[in-house]
């Protein structure tokens, strides 16, 4: 777009939608993007129906540091993710954006903080983990998102199946406490995990679709259909 098409969004509708992916495994079965692949389906069904604006991709975030080392995985450190966002949010709000919608799905506690403790002159700023949702219903093997898992490979089974590798999937459990302090950074990938942590071999197409509707339903009533805030 040119600036002039912007601005002319901007003035119908001051939001912008900031999809924050990642770079990093999910088993062997998966694309390493498919955190990116996920926020960014969802940002273009919104930016559509809504009319706003979404921001190009920052494509890595803060990774979970393993003991294994994974071909093609790149992570930032918190504060470089924290820094760049707050650079990017405040460049973006000096042309007249005055609230921020930022999609992630990565669900490792500082790659979340990150984004959480973003500082704007005034806008305001909304954290979206689409995994944060309960699925329980949805799922036969899982009771809650974990990492390349049941959820992660049913949601790319459904937007992009020809990236994934069924024949490849395999399941590897952990306990919920043992998946807390994994998320944390305290805990690495056992040795006995092939990078994946859930039940992927249970993910279907169908089952995607039905987690796909229920994220984009979820976000466009509690986010898209809120009130935009009145300026001051």
């Amino acid at each position: 777009m040119r600036p002039d098409e912007i601005a002319k969004v901007i003035d119908a509708d001051p939001r912008l939608i900031v999809p924050v992916g990642n770079c990093e495994q999910h088993g062997p079965h998966m694309p390493l993007g498919c955190d990116t692949i996920i926020v960014e389906w969802l940002s273009d069904d919104l930016s559509a129906e809504f009319g706003v604006l979404r921001a190009p991709t920052l494509e890595y975030g803060v990774n979970v540091f393993t003991e294994v080392r994974y071909a093609g995985n790149a992570s930032m450190r918190r504060k470089t993710l924290h820094r760049a966002l707050n650079d990017l949010l405040n460049t973006w709000e000096a042309t007249g954006i005055k609230e921020f919608i930022l999609l992630t799905c990565h669900e490792h506690d500082p790659h979340l903080e990150a984004l959480a403790t973003v500082i704007t002159s005034g806008a305001r700023v909304r954290v979206v983990n689409i995994f944060a949702m309960d699925f329980r219903d949805l799922l036969e093997g899982q009771t809650e998102p974990m990492h390349g898992d049941e959820v992660d490979t049913s949601l790319i089974l459904f937007l992009a199946p020809e990236l994934v590798r069924m024949d490849l999937a395999q399941d590897y459990m952990m306990s919920r406490d043992e998946l807390r302090r994994y998320r944390r950074g305290w805990l690495k990938i056992p040795k006995g995990s092939p990078g994946s942590i859930g039940r992927p071999r249970l993910a279907t197409r169908e089952k995607g679709q039905l987690l796909y509707e229920r994220i984009h339903s979820r976000v466009r009533e509690r986010v898209f259909l809120a009130p935009i805030p009145a300026e001051t």
